[in-house]
Formats: C-alpha cells, sequence, structure tokens
C-alpha cells in the first residue's frame, strides 16, 4: 500500500478510495481494477478542509501563466547564442502538456476538433495522449507542477498527487474554477464541453481499450479525496461531467441491445425453413458483445459513484455538492432505468436539507427535471411520500430562488400526479400570491390556477361557453380573494395571476357584465361587487401600465417595443368598452363610497383623446353628470379626493373638450359657493343654538371646497375672506364648530398658495400693491393659527400646527432663492418667539407625552397614532433644518433623543447632522441647551437629591450619545466643542438667582455631564480648559461650599481633562483594591499592545491616544492636592461602574509616556503638541461615530432623511 501524501490529513489512506496498482507487464500508469477496487466506502466521512487550505484564504491576486510562456523563454536561450546546442534534441511529443490547456482557455476552436486532433495523438502513443490529458487536469486545478513520463510510469498516483501538492500555488486560494471573470466562465464551459465531446467521440472503441477512461477514472479518484480545494473541485467537475457522458453512452449500448435482442427474437418466431443461422449466429454474438459493454460501463460508472459521488455530494465545499446533485439529476433524466430508484433518490432527497441554498437549488431544478414526466412522476411515488412535507415547506425558503424553484416543483406534482397534495399542503402555498417577491408570487400564481381555476376554463370556442367558463372564473376568484382573508389589495392577486390568466382577466366584457346584472348574479353580494371592482381596476391598470404594484420591484421597468404596442392596444380596448358603461356603474354604485372611490380610479387608464376622437361627447357628460353627484352625496375624503383629481386630469388643456369639463367644474363649485355664503351667514347670525344638521351642511360645504381648492384654483370665487371672518369668529367667542373650523383653515391655506403661485409666476411683474396684501393676509392667518394652538380640541391644534410649519417653510427664507425672485423679499415670513415657543410646546404635549401606548387600543390604531406624530415631528424639524426656526428651538427636541429613540431616533438623528452642517457652534450650544434643560427640570423635581438618581443617569447616557457626534472631524468640530465646554463651566459654577439662598452652586452636578465631551478634546485644549476650569471654580471657591458633596462632581471632571500621568498613582492603587481582576486586565493589556501598534508613533515622537469611553467610569482620582472631597465623593466614585479593557490601555500609555518624558525636552513636547494640533485625526483614535452610537443604543425605526426633504 503506498504511504498517503506528505503534508495531508486524510481520514481514509487513499489507498481505500481506489486501487493503484499496475497491471503487471505493462508500462501503463496506475489504472483502476474493476468496480470492487474502485469502490468506496460510503461510510467513509466527507473531506473537511485542510491547513493547506486555510494557508490559502483571504489571499488575493491572479496567478502568473506558467508552462508555455516561461518554456518559450528557455527555448530562445540556445538562439542568441552563436554555437549550435550541445544536449541531444527532446524527444518529440504530440502535443506540448499546456497546449490543450491554453486551446480551451481561449475557446478559439471547435471543441470537436480539439478532441479530435487529441485522439489522433493518443492512437499513435497512448501514453503521451494520456500524459497531455492529466497535465490538462493539473493546470486546470491552477497547479505549478508538471507531471512527466517518467512520474506516469514509475510513480503511483497517490505519489503524483502529493507531488503536485507540495508544488502548488500557496500565495493564492484563486483557481480556474474559482474565478468568475468572463474569460473563467467561458474556461469552464469549455471545460465541461471537453469531457463530454471527449466520451461521446471515444464512445464506440477507446472507451473500451481499458486504459484511457480507467485511468481517467483511477486519477480523478484520487484527486477528488484530496484535501486541496483546487483539486477537490475540479476533479469531481471532471468525473460527475465523465459520469453524464458515460450514462449517455450506457445508454445508447441499452437500446442496441433491446433492438438487438427484439431482432433475434423475430428471428427465432419465424420457422425452420425461414430462419437463417448465420443471422441468428451474428445477431447472438452482437448482443453478447453489446452486454460486455454494458457490463464494462457499470463498472465504470460504479466506480465513479462509489469513488467520487458518496464522498463528494457531502463536501465542505457547496459548489461540489451543487455540482453532485445536479449531475445525478442528469443521469436519472437520461437513464432512468438504471438511475431513477430509490438508492439513488435518498440522495437529492437528503440534499433538500442542505444549509446552503445553492445546493438546495439545484436538488430543486432536478427534482424538477423528473416530475415534468408524469411517467418518471409515477416512479416517485415512495419518494414523493417520504420528501413531501419538506418539499412543501420550502415554499417559504429564506433564499427568494429557491422558494420559487420549489413552487414551479409543487406545481408539477400538482399537474403529473392525482390526489398527492393535500388541502392543506395547498393553503400552504396559497398565501405566498401576496409575497414581495414578483417571480415567487407569479410562481404561486400559478399555482392557485391550476389549483382552483384552470378547471372551470371551457376549451370550446363557443362564445356561450366560453362565458360561462369566465363567470366561473371571476366567481372562485372571488371566492379566493373574499373569503381566505388573506389580503385585501386586489392589486397583487392580479400581478400574480397576470403571467397565467391575463387573457381571462382581461374580459373587462364578461366582468363588466357581472357588475350590471338585474337583478345581481346568485351569490354577489355587497363584498362580491367590491372584490369584483377592485379587481377590475387592477387589471387595467396592469394592462395599461405593466408596472408591478407597490413594494414588488425596485425601480421602472423598461419594456419592449412589442411590449408598449400591447399595452396601447390594451388602453385603446378598454377605453372604447369602459367609456359607455362608466357612467352606468358610477350611477349604480354612486351611493357605496368604497365602490364610487375604485370606479373613479378607472378612467386614469382610458385613452382620453377618444372622447373627442371618437365622438363620445355625449358619454362625457353623463361622467359630468355623475361625478356631480358624487360630490353631492358624499364628505368622506377619500370620495371627494377621487372626484376632484378625476375633475383636474378632464380640465387638463391638452384635450379638445376641457372647456367642457372646466364649464362643469365652474357650475359646481358656484353651487358650493352659494350654499356655503348661506350657511356661512346662518352661523354667524345663530352659532349659539345652531343644530347638528345645520352643523353637518355647513362643514360639509366647506369641506367640499376645502379639498377641491387643493388641486383646482378657486381663487376667482375669493373664498378667504369669509373663512377668515370664521376663524376670527372661531378665536373670539370660540362658538364655531370645530368640522366647520378645521375645513375653514384648509381652505384659507390653499387660498394663500394659490394667490403665491400667480405671483411666482409673474415676480417680474407683481404689483406693489398685490406682495402687502399678500403679506397681510399670510400675517393674519398665522396669527390666528397660533390663536388656536392654545384651543381646546385637539383637532384644532393639530390642523393648525400642520399648516403653520407648511406655510412657515413656504414663506420662509428659501422663498427668494432662484433666479429673479428676489421681488419677493417682502413676502418672508419671519416667526417670532412667542411663536416658536407655542409650536415647541405643542410638539412637546403632542409627539413627546406618549412614551407606551395605551393597552386597550389595537395594534393598528397605534402604527396610525405613531405616524401621525412622526409627521409632525418631522414637520418641526424641516423648520429649524431650512433656518426658519432659531437652532435653540431644536433643543426641545434633542433632549428627547435618548428617551424617544425607538420612535423618532432617526428624524431626530437626521436632524442632528444637518443642523451640524449649518453652525457647528451654535449646533454644540443646543445641545448643551438640551442638557441644562434637562437637568434644571431634574433638580427642580427632585431637588439636590436628584443627582442620586436614575433620572439622572439617563441624562449622562443622552450626554454621552451627543459625544459620539463629535467623534469625526475632530478639527472642524475643535472650536464647537471648546465653546462647549466653557459654556458648560460656566454654567456649572453659575451662582443662585436668590442672593440669600443656601443651596450653594445648583449646577455643579453638570460637570459630570460635560465629562462625557472630553474625550473628543485635544490634548492642548485640555490643558487650556484645565486652567479654565481651575480659575473659575476658585473664583468661587469658599468656606460654605468646601464640604459639599457635590464636589464630586468637579472631581470627575478635572480628572477626564487631566493628563494621563496624573492618573497613574490612582490605578496602581485600584489594582491593589481589586487583585481578583488582575488577570483580566493583563489579558486586556496584551491585546491593547497588539491591537494598538498600528498607531503608535516613532520613538521620539510618541503621542498618547485618548481614550475612547465616558471618563465618569474610570474611578476615582486623586486630587487631595487640590481639594479634601471627603467620604461622600469617594463613595460615590467607588460607585461608578468601570470598563475592564479601559485601565489597562491608560496604564500602557501613561508608562509609555514617562519613559519618553525622561528623554524628551521642552522643545519635543512642544512638537507633539503641533503635530495633534495639525493630525488630530490621524492620531486621535476615536470611534466611527454612528456605527458606534447604533451599537451601543440600538437602531431607530429607519432612516430620517426621507422626513426631511
Amino acid at each position: 500500500m503506498p504511504p498517503p501524501p506528505r503534508g495531508l490529513r486524510s481520514r481514509s489512506p487513499p489507498s481505500s478510495s481506489c486501487s493503484t496498482s499496475p497491471r503487471p507487464g505493462s508500462g501503463s500508469p496506475a489504472v483502476a481494477s474493476p468496480a470492487p477496487g474502485l469502490c468506496c466506502s460510503e461510510d467513509a466521512a466527507s473531506d473537511s478542509g485542510s491547513d493547506f487550505e486555510e494557508a490559502l484564504r483571504g489571499q488575493g491576486g491572479k496567478r502568473p501563466v506558467w508552462g508555455a510562456r516561461q518554456r518559450s523563454q528557455v527555448a530562445k536561450r540556445p538562439r542568441r547564442r552563436d554555437a549550435a546546442p550541445k544536449e541531444p534534441p527532446a524527444r518529440k511529443r504530440p502535443r506540448e502538456p499546456s497546449d490543450l490547456f491554453e486551446v480551451v482557455k481561449l475557446g478559439r476552436s471547435a471543441t470537436e476538433s480539439v478532441v479530435d486532433d487529441w485522439l489522433e495523438s493518443y492512437k499513435k502513443d497512448r501514453e503521451s495522449g494520456f500524459l497531455e490529458l492529466f497535465n490538462f487536469l493539473v493546470r486546470s486545478c491552477g497547479c505549478r507542477g508538471e507531471v512527466t513520463l517518467g512520474m506516469l510510469k514509475g510513480l503511483q498516483n497517490s505519489e503524483i498527487i502529493q507531488q503536485l501538492t507540495e508544488s502548488f500555488d500557496e500565495d493564492s486560494a484563486e483557481y480556474p474554477l474559482s474565478l468568475n471573470t468572463p474569460a473563467w466562465r467561458r474556461f469552464r464551459v469549455g471545460f465541461c464541453e471537453l469531457v463530454a465531446v471527449l466520451v461521446h467521440r471515444t464512445q464506440h472503441a477507446v472507451v473500451y481499450d481499458e486504459y484511457l477512461v480507467d485511468s481517467l477514472v483511477a486519477l480523478l479518484t484520487g484527486m477528488s479525496d484530496s484535501q486541496v480545494r483546487a483539486f477537490r473541485h475540479t476533479s469531481t467537475l471532471a468525473a460527475m461531467k465523465l459520469m453524464t457522458g458515460l450514462v449517455r453512452v450506457a445508454l445508447s449500448v441499452s437500446l442496441q441491445k433491446d433492438n438487438s435482442q427484439r431482432q433475434y427474437e423475430a428471428e427465432q418466431a419465424k420457422g425452420p425453413s425461414r430462419r437463417a443461422l448465420e443471422k441468428l449466429e451474428g445477431l447472438l454474438e452482437q448482443r453478447k458483445e453489446f452486454q460486455e459493454k454494458q457490463e464494462e460501463l457499470e463498472n465504470l460508472m460504479n466506480a465513479i459513484f462509489k469513488g467520487v459521488f458518496v464522498h463528494r455530494y457531502r463536501d465542505l465545499v457547496p459548489e461540489i455538492r451543487a455540482i453532485c446533485v445536479e449531475e445525478m439529476g442528469q443521469w436519472m433524466q437520461h437513464y432512468s432505468t438504471s438511475f431513477l430508484t430509490d438508492g439513488y433518490l435518498k440522495y437529492v432527497g437528503w440534499t433538500l436539507h442542505d444549509k446552503q441554498g445553492e445546493v438546495r437549488l439545484k436538488c430543486l431544478l432536478a427534482l424538477q427535471g423528473l416530475y415534468r414526466s408524469q411517467e418518471m412522476a409515477a416512479r416517485m411515488e415512495l419518494f414523493t411520500s417520504r420528501f413531501k412535507e419538506r418539499m412543501v415547506s420550502m415554499v417559504l425558503d429564506k433564499e427568494p430562488q429557491v422558494a420559487v424553484e420549489a413552487v414551479r416543483l409543487l406545481n408539477l406534482i400538482l399537474q403529473n400526479m392525482d390526489d398527492v397534495l393535500t388541502d392543506s399542503d395547498c393553503e400552504k402555498v396559497f398565501p405566498i400570491v401576496y409575497a414581495s417577491s414578483r417571480p415567487l408570487a407569479a410562481a404561486a400564481g400559478e399555482f392557485l390556477y391550476n389549483k382552483l381555476l384552470a378547471p372551470t376554463v371551457c376549451a370550446t370556442g363557443k362564445a356561450e361557453e366560453h362565458h360561462e367558463g369566465t363567470r366561473a372564473f371571476f366567481q372562485l376568484l372571488l371566492v379566493f380573494f373574499i373569503e381566505s382573508e388573506y389580503h385585501e389589495h386586489a392589486a397583487y392577486l392580479v400581478d400574480s395571476l397576470w403571467d397565467c390568466a391575463a387573457a381571462l382577466l382581461k374580459d373587462w366584457q364578461g366582468l363588466i357584465g357581472l357588475l350590471l346584472e338585474d337583478p345581481p348574479a346568485e351569490g354577489l353580494g355587497d363584498r362580491q361587487e367590491i372584490g369584483l371592482i377592485m379587481i377590475l381596476v387592477a387589471s387595467m391598470r396592469q394592462a395599461t401600465e405593466g408596472q408591478p404594484p407597490v413594494g414588488r420591484f425596485s425601480g421602472k421597468k423598461v419594456f419592449s417595443a412589442w411590449e408598449r404596442k400591447t399595452q396601447a392596444e390594451d388602453r385603446l380596448r378598454l377605453t372604447q368598452h369602459l367609456i359607455p358603461l362608466l357612467p352606468q356603474l358610477l350611477a349604480k354604485f354612486s351611493a357605496d363610497a368604497e365602490k364610487v372611490v375604485c370606479l373613479l380610479e378607472a378612467p386614469r387608464y382610458f385613452d382620453l383623446t377618444l372622447y373627442s376622437t371618437g365622438r363620445l361627447e355625449k358619454y362625457l357628460e353623463l361622467l359630468l353628470v355623475q361625478l356631480r353627484e358624487v360630490v353631492e352625496k358624499h364628505t368622506s375624503r377619500e370620495v371627494l379626493e377621487s372626484a376632484s383629481s378625476i375633475l383636474h386630469v378632464l380640465c387638463h388643456p391638452e384635450f379638445a373638450f376641457h372647456s367642457r369639463a372646466d364649464f362643469a367644474r365652474s357650475r359646481l363649485v358656484d353651487h358650493l359657493a352659494d350654499k356655503f355664503q348661506h350657511e356661512a351667514a346662518e352661523l354667524f347670525q345663530s352659532s349659539c343654538c345652531l343644530e347638528k344638521e345645520e352643523v353637518y351642511r355647513a362643514a360639509a360645504t366647506l369641506k367640499r371646497i376645502a379639498i377641491f381648492h387643493s388641486a383646482h384654483d378657486l381663487t376667482p370665487w375669493s373664498f378667504f375672506d369669509p373663512c377668515i371672518r370664521l376663524l376670527h369668529h372661531t378665536v373670539d367667542t370660540g362658538e364655531i364648530p370645530k368640522q366647520v373650523v378645521i375645513s375653514a383653515m384648509a381652505c384659507s391655506h390653499f387660498s394663500l398658495l394659490w394667490e403665491l403661485a400667480h405671483l411666482s409666476d409673474a415676480a417680474t411683474t407683481a404689483s406693489k400693491e398685490q406682495l402687502p396684501s399678500l403679506k397681510e393676509k399670510v400675517t393674519s392667518f398665522c396669527s390666528l393659527c397660533q390663536n388656536c394652538l392654545v384651543d381646546v380640541d385637539p383637532d384644532v391644534q393639530e390642523q393648525a400646527f400642520v399648516l403653520l410649519t407648511d406655510l412657515l417653510l413656504i414663506f420662509g427664507p428659501q422663498l427668494v432663492q432662484g433666479g429673479g425672485r428676489h421681488v419677493l423679499q417682502e413676502l418672508v415670513y419671519r416667526a417670532e418667539p412667542s411663536l416658536q415657543s407655542e409650536l415647541s410646546g405643542f410638539l412637546v404635549d403632542r409627539v413627546f407625552s406618549h412614551s407606551h401606548a395605551q393597552d386597550n387600543e389595537d395594534e393598528e390604531c397605534q402604527i396610525e397614532q405613531l405616524h401621525q406624530r412622526r409627521n409632525l415631528l418631522a414637520g418641526f424639524c424641516k423648520l429649524v433644518v431650512c433656518g426658519v426656526l432659531e437652532l435653540t428651538a431644536a433643543s426641545d427636541i434633542f433632549k428627547h433623543y435618548s428617551k424617544f429613540y425607538n420612535d423618532y431616533g432617526d428624524i431626530i438623528k437626521e436632524t442632528l447632522n444637518r443642523v451640524r452642517q449649518i453652525d457647528r457652534t451654535e449646533w454644540a450650544r443646543t445641545l448643551l441647551l438640551s442638557l441644562q434643560q434637562l437637568l434644571t427640570q431634574l433638580l427642580l423635581e427632585l431637588g439636590p437629591a436628584g443627582v442620586a438618581s436614575a433620572a439622572f443617569l439617563e441624562i449622562r447616557d443622552l450626554a454621552r450619545r451627543f459625544s459620539l457626534l463629535f467623534g469625526l472631524h475632530q478639527l472642524q468640530n475643535r472650536p464647537a466643542l471648546v465653546a462647549l465646554h466653557k459654556d458648560g463651566i460656566k454654567f456649572a459654577f453659575q451662582e443662585p438667582a436668590s442672593p440669600g439662598s443656601k443651596l450653594g452652586l445648583v449646577n455643579l452636578s453638570f460637570l459630570e455631564l460635560l465629562s462625557e465631551f472630553s474625550p473628543r478634546l485635544l490634548r492642548p485644549d485640555k490643558a487650556l480648559l484645565l486652567s479654565y476650569l481651575k480659575k473659575t471654580y476658585q473664583a468661587h471657591l469658599s468656606s460654605r461650599h468646601r464640604e459639599e458633596p457635590r464636589w464630586a462632581s468637579l472631581l470627575v471632571y478635572q480628572r477626564s481633562l487631566s493628563p494621563p500621568e496624573d492618573a497613574l498613582p490612582q490605578l496602581g492603587s485600584s489594582a491593589k483594591r481589586r487583585p481578583g481582576s488582575a488577570a483580566k486586565r493583563r489579558r486586556h493589556l496584551d491585546e491593547s499592545s497588539e491591537q494598538g501598534g498600528d498607531v503608535s508613533l516613532t520613538p521620539g515622537s510618541r503621542l498618547q491616544t485618548p481614550l475612547l469611553t465616558s471618563t465618569t467610569l474610570r474611578g476615582k482620582h486623586h486630587l487631595t492636592a487640590l481639594l479634601d472631597s471627603g467620604s461622600e465623593s469617594e463613595e460615590f466614585m467607588e460607585s461608578q461602574p468601570r470598563l475592564a479593557a479601559q485601565q489597562p490601555r491608560e496604564a500602557l500609555h501613561s508608562h509609555q509616556e514617562q519613559r519618553q518624558e525622561k528623554d524628551r525636552g521642552g522643545l519635543s513636547r512642544r512638537l507633539d503638541r503641533l503635530r495633534l494640533m495639525k493630525a488630530g485625526e490621524v492620531v486621535m483614535e476615536e470611534p466611527e461615530t454612528e456605527e458606534e452610537e447604533e451599537i451601543i443604543f440600538g437602531r431607530g425605526q429607519g432612516n430620517g432623511e426621507g422626513f426631511l426633504k
């Protein structure tokens, strides 16, 4: 038995996989014995990688081309010399070993011609020919080595593979089959094609010569046992392709054998006088020859299967496992007699549970090829019953493509196997028609169509039978859509069924016929009618636009010319059919708001020019009449907005009939204006004793006007003045109902916007009277809305807030931005401080007062309320970002950043980033103001004892979160950060307002919050701030303050500004106090020294790396030389948590700094400070602020950028 390859770890020796003993009396290489010698134990475990593979991981780069290029350079050397070469010429070979690889790699020659040329050389010298094929496989693995004829004759396969392994390139983990560039993808295709063509060309003679295929099988079996991934991957692919080729040859031989057997039996059945004995003997000899070939092929296939497949189908590399399963599917399809058995199917079933989606996908594709034939499917009943549950569960696979193929597989089972899938199995597939992935939903739609809908469609061409089939189709579809209660949006269901049932869904004539039947069809109730109308509109949208519903496709689909032509034809056909019937549908269902909303969406998909070109104006008049009736009947916002939108489309000047639509709109608005004037007069006269019906009519009329005013220019009707009078009356008396007030505010708001639009279009010609008039209206309206912010009714307050934020944004400083808009400078409206204060107060009361949802509210209601609050917050943040409000107004938002991070974290974070870009200094002061407000509120509520409460820890947590925002761009943030510290120090030592107060410095605990920002400071700034702090507290130091326990905050802050060498004795004493953690600190010290090596400077210029975390977590600082902190201060400092990795790192840099200070003079220290000031970002070891922040605090609801655009 040959020894195993050196340097490889294998669970079983190579001799257990293949026999490598050469045939006696031949110079052939190690060839496989018959099947038993080539068989591998099925119990042998698969390879699990090697140290060699681990050494290759992570190394990139492409390997240079070896072989021909290097040998060509060697061959040119004798040509440069004058004397002829003395060495004897090498023995000529039919082809260089690298030529076959280069030809396949270039892909310029036909594979058939390449194989034919190689066969010619093989027939002349089979050892040299096999050697060329051997080296082709070696080079295909990306190996540098080359096999010589001597190695082939004198060494076993395992010894050859061992030498090749030792010569393998260890500089890169890449090899040809692992590369995904176009050239190497073509090489892979050529490699597979070469193996297939080789078997096909040799199927008649060479394949049975007991040398080529036997030697190749032995070689591939040995290489597939290697722990080098390149050898294993390449040899497995070659072996599986070789097996596929042999399966095709075996199938051909089996057919020839059966044909010969039939001929023999036919000849044998003849009478004795008619028999041809010579023919019988020939047929018998021929059948015997085919039998021998078949046995030899089966031995070869058995050797490949047991020697390669059984081990590699569970290989560590998923690509290898996928190759095995894919090729096994081919064997079963082509030679089902031998391979479509439970003994082989079990491998596919087991691999359905593979962890890699690529392997599971290949399994499903292989099974689809089997279940596509009813004959094959009938032979897989046992397999289906065993693995059906797994196949059904794969429709919910985490890989979308795997789930798609799983649904398609179940569809094939449904079509070709009766009563295999139960109702419970199908019910697991039906809901997927509403999936967000369109391929998956389309596959589920086809399954639904085949299971429930397809049997009802008549295949005959008679119109009546087709009509009945269509009716049955829609009735069954309605049953599924309504009674299943999976989803309420028909657009997703229609999109899922479009690929398989588009012709039925575009049968608008039959669909509308069902809706207009009188009396209604049996089983067509109110819910069925709504569902049918939704399906009708969804099919119209799908036919004319072709875009999937929202959420199913990212981006815009590009249509071909044929698709655009089909859409135009469908649009014309549905327009011709629905234009006469749409007024009838609106007349029949005008009382139902939900049905009307769906029907009013239909004209969007019409070819509206057909009204004029097709002389269908009478139907336009009927449509306009129905629109007016709908507006007069309904007060629902959805119905009114739909009617307003359709009327706006019909009034577009591009249509020849727009004058008729405009006339109808004028009549409608005249009617609404007359009613409003009459009802407004009644409101002013008898506002104290209004009846509910009168209030309802007035509110409904004003609501219709406001909604139409949002899409139509109703300025000629002058709705602004009466609405303003209503609002004045409301502010003065409070007698106007809230429904009327809300609509009056909206109507006034849109009137101002339309007037501004007119002035903006004619900005250069705007008169001097128009601008002051509009400015006066804006001022008056904003004043009224400001008064409404304190209204008792929350709906009125919310409406006033929304309209104020919109108007302040529109009439803000950006109004004059752009060319030719400087004349509108007079219209710029700036919010007064009182208005800013009331807006902030409303925001705090309505947005930041719902920390927890009410238990009695359902989830949908909670989500809706959260969405409304997020919109209110986003509107206020826009005002801050756009400069309408002062930056200090944002302090009311920033102080809730930590507490409401889950609800509004994305919006507040985006606001913080936008404000920082405007003015970094003011931004820093706004953050400081937020902390000051929170601390002041805490002291007012709890007094000095509040510093020891959990609320103070929350404020400190917010300060730490704010400090993360200063991590990047330190040089840009430097002035702002220094200003923040100075203002914070002033606030901390601020005396109480009352001169005789005995509370002392109540704000001194603010220094603990300020210490959170100290790690972001540069060292020179720390020294300056430390000096400033000493001057400040010495100025305020007195005997009555000396014994106060709140001086601990000063110690914490001073400790955060002190250089690290001052903290070294404390670190030693801390180590003595905590001996149990010495090993842990020593471990962290080693890790810090290893990880921080890349940031250390040269020996003469090493600088201290500032710590990254809060200094309040570092323990007690020795400042007894300055102040006596007292026992309470020590207890406070001891109670603070510390970070294990922080102290060793600080100690390390402290020791380094002490050693450097001994060798450096004052000049060196000044140079170090100068380097730090110039390269702060390079020397400072700061975290990535946003990533670190989200790791510590979690994520908000999403990206708040969309709310602020």
